[in-house]
């Protein structure tokens, strides 16, 4: 069954989640897909005022705060050394024990986002009132594209990650045709929005988005998974304006088979995947210098007008700033550091959280990082 084509420019909150499907961006929901039920719910977090989502069949109404979740029924959460969680939410919606989760217990509200194999609703778990993001994909087009291998590596991936800035991924259920995701709601929407409406940002919140996403990445690589297709769509915002990685569609578990596939977005790959060479974790340390680079200028820094263009710059690291940018020489030279060619020479993560800029600009305190058990080797 072909998805409808959806309207083309997508604005800020109207996606929370969707599969990462190449270098396409992904629009905004269209109400005409059916997949579940609309029925009223009431909102944790009202949506903002500047919000532009159409409620279709379904009315809002704020509600009371939830009960706490009994200690006995909470999902066990591991935060790092040197990070905590400010706002300590339930860690996630209760569920019985030997009782697999099913679309009765949840009400669905309002479409988040739409992406290539479903879309994202709004919804809130009838014995705690917990409000998440219910993300639901159809099995006919995963089988179509190939890509059930794709959905199961990312559900592995993500319900085993546990930090503030990586996206909760709490279960999944399904039925003869649906796959269902619960997923933590991200209030403030995806960054690609954000980033659309203000053009650029300043050096102090792009430093304290670099910072939390090295930590995020950090974490991450000390559990051996390597995420590849860092980017603006891939990024939320929770309800402090945290950054919060949420996409491991194309993640992997390290070590492993030698890979040398193309994945991922076409502006954000790093010269050793275009050239098909094997890769490893710093991957990652390419995509943060291409992130650093876009949320100060406003693109990212190799985009051409064709993907051969593209691939070009990438492969002779081409980039060059805009001749009235204001942007400081401590900035420049993070930037500079990361994109590197050889990854071998790439600032590590550790680099990067301590480096001089990021420490003066971020508005947050440089975490305690943990030391990975063994050191990673490349694929």
């Amino acid at each position: 069954q072909a998805i409808q084509k959806p309207i083309v420019t997508p604005t800020q909150h109207q996606r929370v989640l969707g599969m990462s499907n190449g270098p396409q961006r992904i629009q905004r929901p269209v109400s005409q897909q059916k997949p579940v039920p609309h029925v009223s719910v009431a909102v944790k977090h009202p949506p903002p005022a500047d919000q532009n989502v159409n409620p279709a069949t379904v009315k809002l109404t704020p509600a009371p705060q939830p009960k706490p979740v009994s200690q006995h029924n909470q999902p066990k959460t591991h935060v790092p050394a040197g990070h905590s969680d400010s706002t300590k939410p339930p860690s996630g919606p209760a569920k019985q024990e030997k009782k697999p989760w099913s679309l009765e217990n949840f009400d669905i509200g309002r479409p988040l986002g739409k992406g290539k194999f479903g879309n994202v609703y709004l919804a809130r778990e009838r014995q705690t009132k917990f409000i998440l993001a219910l993300k639901v994909l159809f099995k006919k087009q995963l089988e179509k594209a190939g890509v059930e291998h794709q959905l199961r590596r990312e559900v592995e991936i993500q319900s085993h990650l546990r930090h503030p800035n990586i996206l909760r991924l709490y279960g999944y259920f399904h039925d003869a045709s649906r796959v269902y995701l619960i997923l933590e709601y991200a209030p403030r929407g995806e960054l690609y929005g954000e980033l659309q409406r203000c053009g650029s940002f300043s050096e102090d919140r792009t430093a304290t988005y670099i910072m939390e996403l090295a930590d995020a990445l950090h974490y991450c690589h000390t559990k051996n998974v390597i995420h590849r297709d860092i980017k603006p769509e891939n990024l939320l915002l929770g309800g402090n304006g945290e950054l919060k990685i949420a996409d491991f569609g194309w993640s992997v578990h390290t070590p492993s088979s030698r890979r040398s596939t193309l994945c991922g977005t076409l502006d954000y790959l790093p010269p050793e995947m275009i050239e098909g060479k094997t890769h490893d974790e710093k991957v990652d340390l390419w995509s943060l210098g291409v992130l650093c680079y876009e949320f100060l200028v406003g693109k990212p820094p190799f985009e051409a007008k064709t993907h051969d263009e593209t691939y070009r710059r990438i492969s002779r690291v081409e980039y060059s700033y805009p001749p009235l940018a204001s942007i400081s020489a401590g900035a420049r030279d993070l930037v500079a550091k990361l994109l590197k060619h050889n990854p071998m020479h790439r600032l590590p993560i550790e680099g990067v959280l301590s480096h001089p800029w990021v420490l003066e600009c971020s508005t947050k305190n440089c975490p305690v990082l943990k030391k990975p058990k063994q050191s990673q080797k490349q694929w």
